[in-house]
């Protein structure tokens, strides 16, 4: 699945170091939600309550504003038991859309990656919610093959949870 951002990133030809390769993405299942977008939203832009309900990331702190840091704490799906911690930057930012953060290439960490969490509405109280890693530049291929597979089961199990949390969400706000 490609985002209109990676249709038009520059490709490893024209940009070996940080270019987009479509064979080095990661993508989550596609979670069919019976809640509104703006619930799905909201949650997802609570950082302060990842850790009631997010299994991978259960911690994320941001002003979410372009360009802020998002430092986050995550599981690590590879060393269970163990956490990670995680900085990257708020790079698109489309209410009720699409909520992205981008880790760039740096000396230290030559491993730019980006990642988007897109909400489709489908309906008044229904949207779909996908998730998607683009490991980047000549490096990205890979990162995506060591750590592809588990980061779509991280991905997938946060989908899950975010459907349950909405779809409660809107339980309590109709019985409300």
């Amino acid at each position: 699945m490609l985002l209109d951002w990676m249709k038009s990133a520059p490709t490893l030809t024209d940009d070996p170091v940080s270019g987009f390769d479509p064979e080095a993405v990661t993508v989550s299942d596609t979670i069919a939600i019976a809640a509104p977008a703006r619930i799905v939203w909201a949650i997802l832009t609570d950082l302060p309550r990842y850790a009631e309900w997010n299994p991978f990331c259960i911690r994320a702190v941001s002003t979410l504003e372009m360009g802020s840091p998002v430092e986050m704490t995550l599981v690590n799906y590879v060393d269970p038991g163990t956490l990670v911690p995680n900085c990257e930057y708020i790079c698109a930012f489309e209410h009720e859309r699409r909520l992205s953060w981008a880790l760039p290439h740096s000396e230290f960490w030559p491993y730019p990656a980006r990642r988007d969490q897109v909400i489709e509405p489908t309906g008044d109280n229904s949207c779909r919610y996908f998730s998607t890693d683009a490991f980047l530049g000549r490096n990205g291929i890979h990162v995506f093959r060591f750590a592809g597979p588990w980061i779509k089961r991280a991905f997938d199990d946060s989908a899950r949870a975010l459907k349950t949390r909405a779809e409660t969400f809107l339980a309590a706000e109709q019985k409300a």
